[in-house]
């Protein structure tokens, strides 16, 4: 992170960056990185305007992207890929890629699955329309693979920072545990000890993710629509990343996002105080993506401003902004909110 990168726009934390993610990642140190997490254009049948490959070539493109990812990360980093999952063209059949990208990854580069996660988005559209709609031959696709990839057997982690709400049945136990079961060896194998009624402020979470994709009130989406720009078409839920860097990363950690998109993940590293490098080569979604971290205090116009001069190859520092302060220092080279 001391490296001087030719980034669009800078804050406390990170930097996002429009460029070839394999470039910026070959420009960074060996075992520097302490999570790579992203979500990579998926292989879909119908071309996408962010630049879906075919899922034959998808395999071998995304591995020269995961080969340098190894490299980078540290001894304990982890890699979590979020994948969803696509028909065979023109069958109702599902294609294996996630599956057999999965096996290169381990088998090839090295990387160990740490987990499989589900991430279940109930607010997903049916599809394909085909087998779905029209047919009816097949159900709602509505869950997407993540793999949690680490170099070693035992990566970072700490699953007591991601606990989730204990269930009101839970809730009863605790209070009052005599009343629900008596610690002894059950039938399963497991062990239901005293210390099963101790309230440790929440419960372990489960490798399905429900999390709905749906941000249509976030201030990126609010911003786009003052601003009459189009959103990016695939956007993250900002409880997906969360819950992995919260998990998988400590305060001050490195989180590098290689296919950014509109910066969600960049966003919550900022919240968690995590330093972060997003990288996305198309500089409409860069330029977008600025709208993520600028305060409802300032207008549409300066809004517009601001994008406007990201798209024109202006590089933004908003690491010390403050709205009370004039909003541009210009010089030939550089646009810097004028915040130091």
């Amino acid at each position: 992170m001391d490296k001087i990168f030719k980034y669009s726009y800078k804050t406390r934390m990170g930097f996002m960056i429009n460029d070839d993610s394999l470039q910026v990642l070959n420009d960074l140190t060996d075992n520097e990185i302490n999570l790579v997490i992203t979500s990579p254009p998926f292989p879909l049948l119908r071309k996408k305007e962010y630049g879906n490959k075919e899922q034959f070539e998808y395999i071998d493109w995304l591995l020269t992207f995961a080969k340098l990812v190894y490299k980078k990360l540290t001894p304990d980093g982890s890699f979590v890929i979020d994948l969803g999952g696509v028909y065979q063209k023109g069958v109702p059949i599902r294609s294996l890629y996630n599956f057999r990208l999965l096996l290169k990854l381990c088998d090839e580069i090295g990387f160990n699955l740490a987990e499989e996660f589900y991430w279940y988005n109930p607010s997903k559209l049916p599809s394909p329309i085909e087998w779905v709609n029209k047919r009816k031959i097949r159900t709602k696709d509505s869950v997407n693979t993540v793999w949690w990839l680490s170099k070693t057997e035992n990566p970072k982690s700490d699953v007591s920072k991601v606990l989730v709400p204990y269930s009101e049945r839970m809730k009863k136990l605790i209070k009052s545990p005599s009343k629900f079961y008596k610690p002894k060896l059950r039938p399963s194998g497991h062990n239901i000890g005293k210390n099963f009624s101790i309230n440790n402020g929440g419960a372990i979470p489960s490798n399905l993710l429900n999390i709905p994709n749906s941000e249509s009130n976030s201030l990126y989406f609010r911003r786009c629509k003052a601003a009459n720009i189009k959103t990016h078409p695939a956007r993250f839920p900002e409880k997906l990343p969360k819950f992995f860097i919260k998990m998988l990363t400590d305060e001050g950690d490195l989180v590098v996002d290689i296919f950014a998109g509109s910066n969600t993940t960049g966003l919550v590293s900022e919240k968690l105080l995590r330093k972060w490098i997003s990288i996305e080569n198309r500089l409409d979604y860069v330029s977008s993506s600025v709208f993520r971290f600028i305060d409802e205090s300032i207008s549409n116009n300066q809004i517009i401003e601001m994008h406007n001069l990201i798209n024109d190859g202006k590089k933004l520092d908003i690491s010390n902004y403050q709205p009370t302060q004039s909003l541009f220092d210009v010089d030939n080279k550089n646009v810097t909110y004028s915040l130091s």
